[in-house]
């Protein structure tokens, strides 16, 4: 599974991701993780993500994430 991790929310204390595993792009935020002086920790938050991807891979083998449908063109 392939990840890209977005920019820091500092308001929210997250992280924008991107999941992608063949068709399937699935997006969310993840809680980021800080170091003890309050400031953004990017080596510990791509940890995280690595670990959320487990479950999200998880879900997309068990058909819980699918490829989203494409979107119809409204009827006149």
């Amino acid at each position: 599974m392939q990840t890209t991790i977005g920019k820091f929310d500092k308001d929210k204390r997250t992280v924008a991701v991107s999941f992608i595993e063949g068709d399937i792009i699935h997006k969310r935020d993840v809680n980021a993780c800080l170091d003890d002086a309050g400031a953004y920790a990017p080596e510990a938050t791509a940890a995280r993500v690595a670990k959320v991807a487990l479950g999200v891979a998880a879900k997309i083998e068990l058909g819980v994430i699918k490829a989203s449908e494409p979107e119809s063109e409204p009827e006149a």
